[in-house]
């Protein structure tokens, strides 16, 4: 069964922007995550680049002429 007027969302919460967090605790979070991003990145790279080193520790064979 469907009414025949849904309520108003908005109309059953009146505590307005109560719930929300504030801008400086949105930027406070984003500055955290970014850095945390970073770090992440970071350790990804270095991995990855052992991970190269690694496959190429295989030294050329010098011939003489």
């Amino acid at each position: 069964m469907t009414p025949a007027d849904p309520p108003d969302p908005d109309a059953a919460n009146d505590n307005g922007d109560a719930d929300r967090p504030g801008h400086e605790a949105l930027r406070k979070v984003n500055d955290v995550v970014l850095q945390l991003a970073r770090i992440i990145g970071r350790r990804m790279a270095r991995e990855d680049f052992e991970a190269l080193q690694a496959a190429n520790d295989n030294a050329q064979k010098q011939t003489d002429k």
